[in-house]
């Protein structure tokens, strides 16, 4: 049985890829952080078959205590500072997490089996930022926008540079944006697609959103933890970018969530001008050819199905809290 260490193992793509990994007959340990109010919502069906141990991206004894612990075969590092717009309130913090974070994560397997481990590191397309070309593939250079977006380009060079350095087995998905209904609500798709359910069922009034123009290339978050685990399937280490190839404007997605439910958007949608992000990032859209051709991976989920499936998961989340 192999044994997978996934760091962020209680959001998003952490709980898709347990379940995942749990379907492949992996043991899979997961990484959490000491807290006084611990938030497992999104893994809670899934605890009696993981295993939780408490370590910190900030506190490298920690990370390699855990990792000797464990002895995995595969590392997931997808904990991170992962909100762009609380990076630029907390730059330093997110640099700590989404930058050094990493580095101490590749340092403990470099000290403890630097063969015999292999890495996932999650990239982002926020790395691109202000694009050079258009669609953005793994040769693209970067120009990022944001903390966050710098903090993954260091993230992502010192993963390159630990795998030429030491060859080790590194590996680092440029994933476009990926959603679901498991998304925190502070992210633009999530918080339409709540108070899409919400002003249907008479719990809201209207939607404050900024920049409805900036376009996005959304992805489902479950296709796309397959294609890290395909990754580190390969017979060599690399990267690649993972995404759906289509792009799709804020008021595509605000159009679409509102449709599912029968309602005019217009008449419910507020412009607020502090929701605007200092520097803007205005079109991702990625090239995805390299991971289709060699990890044999594409998206099942489209767009309109992606804003569907989150509706309908907020609408009966609250028709049941109702």
């Amino acid at each position: 049985m192999k044994k997978a260490l996934v760091t962020g193992i209680t959001g998003q793509d952490g709980s898709y890829l347990a379940e995942f990994l749990l379907e492949k007959g992996y043991e899979v340990h997961g990484v959490v952080r000491r807290s006084s109010t611990e938030n497992f919502e999104r893994i809670a069906h899934l605890a009696s078959r993981i295993r939780l141990h408490q370590a910190d991206l900030l506190d490298q004894l920690s990370i390699i205590d855990v990792v000797r612990e464990t002895e995995p075969d595969e590392v997931y590092n997808l904990a991170a500072m992962s909100f762009v717009p609380t990076s630029w309130k907390q730059p330093v913090l997110t640099g700590e997490f989404t930058a050094i974070g990493v580095t101490r994560m590749l340092e403990a397997i470099r000290l403890l089996n630097p063969k015999g481990i292999r890495f996932y590191q999650a990239s982002s397309s926020e790395m691109f930022g202000k694009v050079l070309e258009t669609p953005q593939r793994e040769t693209t250079p970067f120009y990022p926008r944001s903390p966050y977006g710098v903090a993954k380009v260091y993230g992502h060079w010192i993963t390159v540079n630990y795998r030429e350095s030491y060859g080790m087995f590194c590996c680092s998905g440029i994933l476009f944006n990926h959603e679901s209904p498991r998304r925190g609500k502070e992210f633009v798709t999530r918080k339409v697609t709540d108070a899409v359910a919400r002003i249907k069922l008479g719990l809201q009034s209207e939607l404050r959103l900024g920049n409805l123009d900036a376009k996005r290339d959304w992805g489902f978050a479950g296709d796309y933890v397959k294609a890290m685990w395909l990754m580190l399937q390969q017979d060599k280490p690399d990267d690649y970018v993972i995404a759906t190839g289509e792009t799709h404007s804020v008021r595509e997605l605000v159009e679409r969530a509102f449709a599912c439910v029968g309602l005019d958007w217009r008449k419910y949608v507020v412009l607020d001008p502090a929701l605007i992000r200092p520097a803007e990032v205005d079109l991702l859209v990625g090239d995805a050819s390299k991971a289709r051709r060699q990890l044999g991976w594409k998206p099942e989920v489209d767009f309109e199905g992606l804003v569907r499936m989150m509706v309908e998961a907020d609408l009966e989340r609250w028709k049941r809290l109702k």
